[in-house]
């Protein structure tokens, strides 16, 4: 082991190994059993130090009773996990904890330390448009670890710096810490200050708010709350797992019954204001990853494709709606890699049309 590896057994506190993690730009670290310490750094998961030795369980055990409080460890020791925001003077990260065959695991999503602006994350000046609406749902979608956190804190700074409203986010957990600028902001967490996403919703209606940022939009409740928010003078802004906009129109509608989905389609193809999936790309020269995204804003052509269940027709409406600002995913990865900024081998992978994009690269 040379000087550089530390002897991961005298690690007496997880901060020790967040600190290292932070100021490596690494966006996860993860500490199990039978495993060096691993982080996630530019989208890659590996060894934080090539020679450090494993961690056992007795390890992984005192690590986690190292940072957990007395209530947070009678929950892992009744339900098998537990997640929540932690803060200490290195910064904020979203923990989870599990009790897994052969031990404990604990997973660190290291969360900036500042909300990032639209501009400087490069985001598309026409997304701008999206937080001047005063009612109407915009959604962010994407993979776990897309940056769709990062995006929707950076729509609710946009709104905190232009208008005077009221903003309420609800969160699992809270993430960024907003502070009141132009508007008035109320940050709640999910499980802290309130039971659901649903029950945080629904009160939220009563508190006079003119934005609400729903972390994310899971199950029928949620989603049904969230639509009826966005029609009755809210901009709803919201999260979905889902990597286009098309299969987010899917996702939206197939989680209600049958026999409302008539009635949802007309009440979404009416109050949608746009959707944004993105992607964050490995770049060709190891140093961090890009932004691929694909932007749809509903115009009256897209509203008719809602109402009429043919969600299959978006990518076309996507590619003749340049003008509009709308994007394909596949155009956003193609122009990254006709930069220079992202591989032959990466644009090919993370493409929609894996034929098309092959063609477009130069690989059979």
């Amino acid at each position: 082991m040379d000087a550089s590896t530390p002897d991961t057994h005298s690690l007496s506190h997880v901060d020790q190994f967040l600190a290292v993690g932070k100021e490596s730009n690494a966006s996860d670290i993860h500490l199990s059993v039978n495993s060096q310490p691993i982080w996630r750094r530019f989208g890659i998961l590996e060894p934080i130090w090539r020679k450090a030795e494993t961690l056992t369980l007795a390890d992984t055990e005192r690590l986690a009773m190292s940072f957990l409080s007395p209530t947070q460890q009678e929950q892992l020791a009744s339900r098998g996990d537990v997640d929540f925001a932690y803060s200490t003077e290195i910064g904020r990260f979203r923990a989870s904890v599990v009790r897994q065959r052969t031990g404990y695991d604990l997973v660190f999503r290291i969360i900036s330390d500042h909300v990032r602006t639209m501009d400087e994350l490069g985001l598309p000046e026409q997304l701008k448009l999206l937080t001047e609406f005063h009612n109407g749902l915009v959604l962010v979608t994407g993979s776990v670890g897309s940056g769709k956190s990062t995006t929707l804190a950076a729509l609710v700074d946009q709104i905190n710096r232009t208008r005077h409203d009221h903003i309420i986010t609800l969160e699992d957990p809270i993430e960024y810490l907003i502070s009141s600028n132009k508007c008035h902001v109320t940050q709640r967490e999910v499980h802290t200050h309130t039971k659901s996403f649903a029950n945080a919703l629904r009160g939220a209606l009563r508190e006079d708010p003119d934005v609400i940022m729903v972390g994310e939009m899971r199950d029928l409740e949620t989603i049904s709350l969230a639509i009826t928010a966005s029609e009755t003078g809210h901009l709803v802004l919201g999260t979905l797992h889902t990597s286009n906009a098309a299969r987010t129109l899917d996702r939206l509608l197939d989680v209600f019954p049958t026999d409302q989905r008539d009635q949802i389609r007309i009440m979404v193809s009416e109050s949608l204001r746009g959707i944004i999936s993105q992607q964050l790309v490995p770049r060709a020269d190891g140093n961090g990853r890009a932004l691929a995204i694909e932007i749809l804003m509903n115009t009256p052509a897209v509203g008719n494709v809602i109402r009429e269940s043919k969600t299959f027709m978006l990518p076309g409406i996507i590619q003749t709606g340049k003008k509009l600002g709308m994007k394909l995913m596949d155009d956003s990865i193609g122009e990254l890699f006709h930069a220079g900024i992202i591989s032959a081998e990466e644009a090919v992978y993370r493409a929609e049309q894996e034929g098309d994009m092959r063609r477009l690269v130069g690989i059979k």
